[in-house]
């Protein structure tokens, strides 16, 4: 008996096979194997095609088929995690009429704001949690108001996972942990938000129709099956973003949990049992996927639009040609904590919650010609992305959710020693460090929707700790003056009047 998770990034498609007896994925593949198109046609604009995501899932799927040499038919449940906040929309006959806008796309940043004092910010934070920003319903009005022609054409809209499971199914749906993420979902009525619907003048009929997270969300269609290889009738059980569904691969269902992921872009997710909201919106709150009108379950996630993008930039463009990434933190490992006063602002990947949706851009500060290298830059990068997650999880500390123990999987910028560290030393935390991933967590949700497993703690019973990082209470200063430096420079940079910090190796 086998289960099949899907997660559906930007950079790319995986696909996974777990054995729901043992819990262990059997096979793994992910398309294409270069990082995944994003089409910028204007600044600040970020599309993708979603045909070119089904395109991948196919290969992935036949490649795990093929690998692992299952059956189709011992396969029981299909569960999906996808990138949040993007935009598909199709007509009458499920086509998609225009390219999806994703998540890192801040054309409708000023239809969100002006939403936020329109409608008046208290009504919008107690109701959706959240400003209506640059979410999924703002960038509906900005195709509303820009193209209008396509407007009039949809029938649906849907988030990425939506369309992955109509391509599947051929039905139509989505879920309340969706709806909350793209700011169509009231908390305070428990119904969609109404009143955001008709401030934008958008019909209730573009909704879909409205299922449990883990729930039967439709079956394979007889047209997929023959194009997948799969059976038809396979019941798809569970779907859910890819940063509800990193916590779930982790086992973070509960008040006080906490999970973090550092792929292109960067989070730290934390699990809240009560209704509550950061004032100034720079964290935000959606339905986690457990939450429901009589458990109160929300994400409060803090994200990093530029994480591993600045990883990779650095690797591109400033490191030795042909250098892999664990070359290249050896290289970084050469230079101090603090990179020897440089701070890197890694903001270059549109605008940024966090910042109330300014858009600042990358940059590098305090660079001296005569004193520094590539060692010193590529550690200021990644102490950059690691100084953002500490700027927003203060955000999140001051909202009462602690955080003393980071959860995360042993991917992406976790692989790296300094990063790891450097978390740890500056935020006081513990780190552990899980063997999973989205598609393995898809699956597992899978199970779990299907009945298979009768809760969380036996779907993730058989989940690995691979490494417990913690913070080197030695050199706690000399990150927090670095941290304090690095912060001095962003808070500079965007008024231009902070005093500088008091430093330890000024005294």
């Amino acid at each position: 008996m086998f289960l099949l998770g899907y997660d559906i990034g930007s950079s790319s498609v995986k696909a996974s096979l777990v054995n729901a007896e043992t819990g262990k994925c059997v096979s793994s593949a992910f398309f294409p194997k270069t990082e995944a198109n994003i089409i910028a046609v204007n600044p600040g604009w970020a599309e993708q095609d979603p045909e070119s995501w089904w395109e991948n899932l196919k290969l992935a799927t036949q490649a795990i088929m093929t690998e692992s040499g299952v059956s189709a038919a011992e396969i029981k449940a299909i569960g999906i995690s996808y990138q949040m906040h993007g935009l598909v929309c199709v007509d009458k006959s499920q086509r998609v009429l225009r390219p999806a806008i994703i998540w890192c796309d801040s054309r409708a940043v000023p239809y969100g704001q002006k939403a936020f004092e329109t409608i008046g910010e208290e009504r919008c934070l107690s109701h959706l949690l959240n400003s209506p920003g640059n979410f999924t319903a703002s960038k509906l009005a900005w195709i509303k108001e820009n193209e209008p022609a396509i407007y009039e054409q949809i029938y649906k809209i849907m988030l990425p996972g939506d369309y992955i499971a109509m391509k599947l199914s051929g039905e139509i749906c989505t879920t309340v942990s969706g709806l909350s993420e793209g700011m169509f979902w009231d908390f305070k009525n428990n119904r969609v938000a109404d009143f955001l619907m008709d401030y934008y003048g958008f019909d209730s009929s573009l909704i879909a129709d409205i299922k449990p997270s883990f729930a039967e969300q439709g079956r394979v269609s007889a047209m997929t099956a023959k194009e997948l290889g799969l059976k038809e009738g396979t019941p798809i059980t569970y779907r859910a973003g890819d940063q509800p569904n990193n916590a779930l691969s982790l086992n973070v269902f509960n008040p006080g949990e906490i999970a973090s992921t550092a792929g292109t872009s960067g989070v730290v997710y934390g699990v809240n049992g009560e209704v509550n909201y950061d004032p100034q919106s720079r964290v935000n709150t959606f339905a986690h996927v457990n939450h429901t009108i009589d458990q109160t379950r929300l994400g409060v996630l803090l994200c990093i639009n530029g994480t591993g993008i600045l990883n990779s930039w650095v690797k591109r463009n400033i490191a030795p040609e042909g250098i892999s990434y664990n070359e290249m933190n050896v290289l970084a490992s050469k230079a101090p904590i603090g990179s020897a006063g440089i701070s890197i602002l890694p903001f270059g990947n549109g605008a940024e919650r966090m910042l109330n949706n300014k858009e600042i851009g990358c940059s590098i500060r305090g660079l001296d010609f005569n004193a520094h290298g590539k060692h010193h830059i590529i550690r200021a990068a990644q102490e950059g992305i690691v100084f953002s997650f500490k700027y927003g999880i203060d955000i999140m500390e001051q909202m009462g959710i602690p955080v003393k123990m980071i959860h995360a999987g042993h991917a992406n910028m976790f692989l790296s020693s300094i990063f790891r560290d450097t978390l740890a030393g500056v935020t006081g935390a513990t780190i552990e460090l899980y063997d999973t991933d989205g598609s393995v967590g898809a699956a597992k949700g899978a199970g779990i929707g299907a009945g298979i497993y009768k809760d969380n703690n036996e779907a993730f019973a058989t989940l690995d700790k691979l490494d417990v990082i913690e913070p080197n209470v030695a050199k706690r200063q000399e990150y927090a003056d670095a941290y304090a430096k690095w912060k001095y420079r962003l808070e500079k940079s965007m008024t231009g009047n902070i005093p500088a910090p008091a430093l330890s190796s000024d005294k």
